[in-house]
């Protein structure tokens, strides 16, 4: 059933998987993170709702181990993206050929996290269609994943960014990977962001956490500037200022990588974003790695904080894979 990570997840030995039919590849998965939305799925409060029992794991990387007839751009030992929501907490599986390009050689660690946070903050980038090279591009959530990749993205598009913070340690590290202003997000921000840029344009403001913080992102926007919202991690409703919305008419919206319009776009935003991830210029702190076996103290670890990974043996012989449990239905 749905429920607890903790509680409702259990270790599962799977048959290996069949032969890939054509148009096909058989992935060994080296790597997959633990993100937010892998937990939210287990508690069946995603909007992807796979019939239980299932696999969980929405992004990951692996080496291509056998191909199926017809799929001539990819041979075997290319290293290549498990296909999102294809559940990537097991060792071997099959999935299409169709998307998938061979990766650059890179920390695969940090490959097996190119799926999701990479995409979205290009994809960001481009929900406003007033964006001019020397913009600015205010944000929160600047040390996510999402945050740390728009820096790298928006250097790469000639753009600055404005990046808030809640802890005065992270401003220095966020400098050092690129962001032009990093400022923490306390009363007087606002003030302190126009006293430095002036009158210079911020077309485009980034809302990963809602709640008050949203109406600091507003604040900070020009003139019919478009605020994305693109998650909530207060919790919270966003607020906005009524007179950022009436006086300067700030157009405020939502994103999901997962809306079919959007998903058209993702394969553009993977190949703009992997040489990214190869050069160093995105990469992502990991606090900690453990094999499936310890998926209880990896879930627990996400929950406290810090970006976790599970190390995979695809080649094993073993084929544990970490599942949500069945649901037992009794008759009265």
């Amino acid at each position: 059933t749905f429920g607890e990570p903790g509680i409702v997840l259990e270790l599962a030995d799977l048959p290996e998987p069949p032969a890939p039919a054509a148009g096909e590849v058989l992935i060994g998965v080296e790597h997959a993170p633990i993100n937010m939305n892998d937990l939210y799925l287990i508690q069946g409060v995603y909007p992807l709702r796979p019939s239980l029992p299932s696999v969980v794991g929405n992004e990951g990387v692996g080496r291509v181990l056998a191909i199926g007839r017809g799929v001539d751009h990819l041979k075997v030992g290319d290293r290549v993206l498990v296909p999102l929501y294809s559940f990537s907490w097991r060792e071997r599986l099959v999935a299409p050929a169709a998307g998938l390009f061979a990766l650059p050689e890179a920390d695969p660690r940090q490959l097996a996290m190119l799926g999701i946070n990479p995409p979205t903050a290009a994809l960001l980038l481009n929900e406003s269609i007033d964006l001019r090279p020397g913009d600015w591009v205010a944000q929160n959530a600047a040390n996510s994943a999402v945050g740390r990749s728009l820096i790298a993205i928006a250097k790469a598009r000639g753009l600055k960014t404005l990046n808030f913070v809640r802890r005065l340690e992270l401003v220095p590290e966020l400098q050092a990977v690129g962001g032009d202003l990093v400022i923490v997000d306390q009363s007087g921000a606002v003030d302190k962001i126009r006293a430095t840029i002036g009158d210079a344009r911020v077309p485009l403001g980034i809302d990963g956490v809602a709640g008050k913080a949203a109406a600091t992102i507003a604040g900070v926007l020009s003139h019919s500037g478009t605020l994305v919202v693109y998650a909530l991690m207060s919790g919270e409703p966003v607020t906005v200022a009524p007179l950022d919305l009436i006086a300067k008419r700030v157009v405020v919206k939502g994103f999901f990588l997962n809306h079919p319009d959007v998903e058209l776009k993702i394969p553009s935003a993977l190949r703009e974003t992997a040489p990214l991830v190869a050069s160093g210029a995105i990469r992502v702190p990991i606090a900690a790695t453990y094999p499936l076996t310890a998926f209880r103290e990896a879930v627990a670890h996400v929950q406290r904080g810090g970006k976790v990974m599970f190390d995979v043996d695809g080649a094993s012989e073993l084929f544990d894979k970490v599942a949500v449990e069945a649901p037992q239905v009794q008759a009265p």
